[in-house]
């Protein structure tokens, strides 16, 4: 498990885009996945009840995670924070458990292929959009 401690504030570190050490999985996101990424896995959860937006961003960056959420939140602020850490958006709307899981699963293969090199990727129902570093 990649769980450490917590800092609320933002620490200096490295610029994202070198080495990718895991999957940081929002609260808004299945605990577990049907299928296994190339990389390990943790959720929001395993950081304590309810993390901030702040706690996830800056353990995501410490640990080199990449978060992986429906909130948009984090999408806007990797325009605004330098470095920041890589974010999966995904952008598919409500649906039913086993649908969502069956999209992700389809993307996932593009998802890790667009990783470090794409700081911010978009996944939609019918496409995947990456956005540079």
């Amino acid at each position: 498990m990649l769980v450490s401690l917590v800092r609320t504030d933002e620490e200096p570190l490295p610029p994202a885009g070198g080495r990718l050490r895991g999957f940081l999985f929002d609260e808004n996101t299945p605990r577990r996945l049907t299928f296994s990424p190339g990389l390990p896995v943790c959720h929001s959860k395993d950081l304590g009840d309810s993390p901030s937006d702040t706690e996830i961003w800056n353990y995501a960056r410490r640990e080199e995670l990449v978060i992986v959420s429906k909130d948009a939140d984090f999408s806007n602020r990797i325009m605004l924070s330098n470095p920041p850490p890589w974010i999966v958006r995904l952008r598919f709307g409500n649906m039913r458990k086993k649908a969502f899981h069956g999209c992700l699963e389809k993307a996932w293969p593009s998802i890790e292929s667009l990783l470090p090199a794409h700081k911010l990727i978009n996944v939609f129902e019918s496409r995947i959009e990456g956005i540079q570093s």
